[in-house]
């Protein structure tokens, strides 16, 4: 048995694709993640909490591997990712068309039950699962988002940390008002 090998989407035009059906974009990017099974987690959480796609970076990232795609049980048929050949340029783009970059760290200034930019059109990053967010990263995002924690575990896991945050945008952006 031979498989074709996954096609990616391009960055943009995933969010022009996005844009045009009228939705609110609500997308991840991936600084780092080599766990293929984040990725899937990531993608069936994205399309658990109605985001409409994943950014992976070229080099030193996890791909779409077969393990990454068992792991989203199925999302991965449904939910396009696309490969940025510069994560912080293809993030630089994004907030030039209107999305707010939103970054996940553990010191982050922002905590997530406190976030004003939920209903906006929003690209979470998430950051590798020993280092974080790279700086040229962090640099680039609008705000760093905390999720607050018990003081006796050190960090979530990064495809947890992602589905939490995604969980958080889609209940803010369900509310009324």
């Amino acid at each position: 048995l031979k498989v074709p090998p996954y096609e990616y989407a391009h960055p943009m035009e995933l969010l022009d694709k996005v844009v045009s059906r009228g939705q609110v974009p609500l997308l991840v990017a991936l600084d780092g993640i080599t766990d293929p099974r984040n990725l899937g987690a990531i993608i069936r959480s994205v399309a658990a909490f109605g985001g409409q796609g994943v950014i992976v970076p070229q080099r030193r990232s996890v791909g779409l591997t077969a393990s990454a795609w068992k792991t989203s049980a199925g999302a991965a048929a449904r939910t396009p990712v696309a490969m940025a050949t510069n994560l912080t340029q293809t993030i630089k783009a994004y907030k030039e068309r209107g999305v707010f970059v939103l970054g996940l760290a553990g010191d982050g200034d922002v905590s997530l039950p406190e976030l004003a930019l939920a209903k906006e059109p929003v690209l979470i990053v998430v950051g590798s699962e020993g280092k974080g967010l790279s700086r040229l990263v962090t640099e680039t995002c609008d705000a760093v988002v905390s999720i607050p924690i018990s003081a006796s575990t050190e960090s979530l896991n990064a495809g947890i940390a992602a589905s939490v945050t995604l969980y958080e945008i889609a209940r803010l952006r369900a509310k009324k008002g």
